[in-house]
């Protein structure tokens, strides 16, 4: 066969192999296959156990796929209410933001066992001992009912032999799915008459440590918002207003606890009968001081802004220059300058929304402007006598 005759026959091959623009569409069609089966449950899992009391074993060894395999509420769908025993609803007394979503929070400590107070850092918890806190985001900001939020997600921090681990779950069509790579979720809502819209972020599982690990062993994690200050408040307990404190102690969830004069408290950032120093330093301390102090993500800069930190101090953010900051747009050069928080760099980053800016770098999307106002109010009222900056 003559070589030109086999060269035109191979560049015939060619063409009807997708070498010429009407084979285009071979390409893009995909190939069929076989669907992919339905795993089948293990039923020597511990997730799969049918019971209707709390999960404990499950909860201590495996990573369930499923939120209500772990037992932990009367009606799984219902993330906000009547967990199941020995579950107990609590709150904070200065919230964490995090994009204006509502959030429920429930400690679950397994039977004879009990919390160690600490007077100024986290609660010694025992191992068993599981958070919960689902967040449900808003439509209104200013309206505070179940019809006017969806829920989002779920987060687990339990605490198991080999130290805590934490657990992200995903609400969708009424139940919630382990989501290990976190996730962005689009989301609009209405602040005082200002449409805000968002990419709320679902943490990843690695992502959680930006926040809970310390710097003496970045392997392990640990609560943050177990505090004596931040849970010295009162709460509504079967009709009655109670110290919520005093309440773990008579039900024997918390030992040691010392008389009430003699604990931390911090302020809700609304409660005008509150000093403003108390509210502003709450705030910062739920907000900022897990990665600013001595052993967190953020110990690098230096700014230590944990509640029982000297805000009249150098270390507290008076006067001091940032590391590794360059003042964004408007080169500002201090972390506080006392009587001016226009020109404080701790309120400036509150505004800013880029990641490479803003502060917390995690956690939120947008700004929490009355934070922002009362931040920059307290400031704004610090004595003359501490601005010794140079400008």
């Amino acid at each position: 066969m003559p070589i030109p005759f086999i060269i035109l026959i191979l560049l015939c091959l060619t063409a009807g192999c997708g070498g010429s623009d009407e084979g285009t569409a071979a390409e893009t069609t995909p190939p069929e296959t076989t669907p992919t089966p339905t795993p089948t449950p293990d039923p020597s899992s511990s997730c799969e156990a049918t019971t209707t009391e709390v999960n404990w074993q499950a909860l201590m060894s495996e990573d369930c796929p499923s939120l209500s395999q772990y037992g932990l509420f009367v009606d799984p769908s219902i993330p906000t209410s009547s967990a199941v025993a020995p579950g107990l609803s609590y709150q904070l007394s200065t919230e964490l933001f995090s994009n204006y979503a509502s959030k429920y929070r429930f400690i679950f400590v397994p039977e004879g066992q009990s919390i160690k107070y600490v007077s100024r850092s986290t609660f010694e918890m025992p191992v068993g001992t599981v958070l919960v806190k689902t967040f449900a985001l808003p439509f209104d900001t200013q309206i505070n009912d179940a019809n006017n939020q969806v829920l989002i997600e779920t987060r687990l921090l339990i605490h198991r032999q080999t130290g805590w681990t934490t657990l992200p779950y995903l609400w969708q069509d009424g139940e919630a799915t382990l989501q290990v790579a976190g996730k962005e979720i689009a989301h609009t809502l209405n602040h005082k008459g200002q449409s805000q819209r968002f990419a709320y972020q679902v943490p990843s599982r690695a992502e959680c440590k930006l926040c809970h690990q310390t710097n003496s062993d970045s392997s392990q994690i640990e609560p943050i918002g177990l505090k004596a200050h931040l849970l010295n408040r009162d709460v509504s307990y079967q009709g009655n207003q109670v110290n919520q404190l005093q309440l773990w102690q008579q039900q024997g969830l918390l030992q040691g606890l010392p008389q009430l004069n003699q604990v931390g408290k911090t302020y809700d950032i609304f409660d005008d009968s509150a000093a403003l120093t108390a509210r502003a330093k709450g705030y910062l301390d739920v907000n900022c001081a897990h990665c600013h102090n001595p052993q967190g993500f953020a110990s690098i800069s230096g700014l230590r802004l944990g509640f029982y930190v000297d805000h009249t101090s150098f270390e507290y953010g008076i006067c001091k220059q940032p590391p590794g900051w360059d003042g964004g747009a408007r080169g500002l050069s201090y972390d506080i300058i006392p009587g001016d928080g226009e020109h404080s760099i701790l309120v400036y980053r509150q505004e800013l929304n880029e990641p490479k800016d803003r502060m917390p770098p995690v956690g939120r999307a947008i700004a929490h402007t009355d934070a922002v106002a009362l931040i920059k109010q307290w400031i704004d009222e610090m004595p003359a006598e501490l601005a010794n900056c140079q400008q």
